[in-house]
């Protein structure tokens, strides 16, 4: 069984991402936690979550609380007339705080094994190309997320690329997560090195290059590339496109290299941000 989280602010985005996980997990039993974070700067809070001081303050967050408690009713009577899986659940959850400790929290309470989140791509180059609560969670939770930009629609993710510069130590907790969805959907692993010019790896990163290999053994059918450009945006786009690529996973471990690739400010011929789903590891 296994406990997926999907936080919800009840837009299209969103429920685009449960629709793209319902498919996703098609064939694993699992019990969906659809939540819904209410900002904790609507409520009155103290240390102690939150508490109200007058009648009017009173009135505010059952008006809030009423609202969003039928908003979720809508949803799961909504995600209902999808076609019926007998393997799924579907648990609505409210909480008043602040998104990433609400995150974070049901983790915990939960025993949450994915985090599933839609993310709507920049509408021009000076905006991020996922959104800050997504990023807060990528960056700041440790559990797996599979992020589903606007535009994604399921199809089984054949060709999954890792893109990597080989600069640290894999973890088997994170290759763990990353054969066991390459086995289930029956995919291929496309390593990718990017680099700015052609160079001989570092003992480092050829020990960490082949620790990957022996790893994937002839388990995961896999393939070793490198791509030679200035920017790493470009050379993912052109691997995406020239592979046909359904899926790009990374490791959060890698910042740098990770941030470029996730967070760079989106140019009009960078499309995966808005196209290819993410899967983000973490140790």
């Amino acid at each position: 069984m296994k406990k997926i989280l999907i936080p919800t602010d009840f837009s299209e985005n969103s429920w685009n991402a449960i629709q793209y996980a319902v498919a996703f997990f098609k064939k694993t039993q699992c019990t969906f936690y659809i939540l819904h974070i209410a900002s904790a700067e609507d409520v009155v809070i103290d240390d102690a979550m939150f508490q109200v001081e007058n009648e009017h303050e009173a009135l505010l967050t059952d008006n809030l609380t009423s609202d969003a408690k039928n908003q979720l009713k809508s949803l799961v009577k909504r995600i209902e007339k999808l076609p019926l899986n007998t393997k799924h659940t579907f648990e609505p959850l409210l909480e008043y705080i602040f998104f990433v400790d609400g995150i974070r929290k049901t983790i915990i309470t939960k025993q949450i094994d994915f985090i599933v989140m839609g993310t709507k791509g920049a509408t021009n180059a000076l905006q991020r190309a996922i959104g800050s609560n997504t990023g807060d969670v990528i960056t700041k939770v440790k559990c797996p997320v599979l992020v589903i930009p606007e535009n994604a629609t399921y199809r089984r993710p054949k060709e999954v690329a890792f893109p990597t510069d080989y600069n640290i130590n894999y973890k088997s907790r994170i290759l763990d997560t990353l054969t066991q969805l390459l086995v289930d959907k029956n995919a291929t692993l496309r390593v990718v090195h990017v680099a700015k010019k052609e160079e001989e790896l570092s003992e480092n990163q050829l020990s960490n290059k082949n620790f990957l290999d022996q790893y994937l053994g002839d388990t995961i059918p896999h393939s070793f590339h490198f791509l030679s450009n200035s920017s790493i945006e470009h050379a993912v786009q052109c691997f995406v496109e020239s592979r046909d690529i359904d899926m790009i996973t990374m490791v959060a471990k890698n910042l740098n290299f990770f941030q470029r690739i996730l967070f760079h400010p989106l140019v009009e011929e960078i499309s995966y941000h808005t196209d290819i789903p993410f899967l983000v590891l973490h140790e």
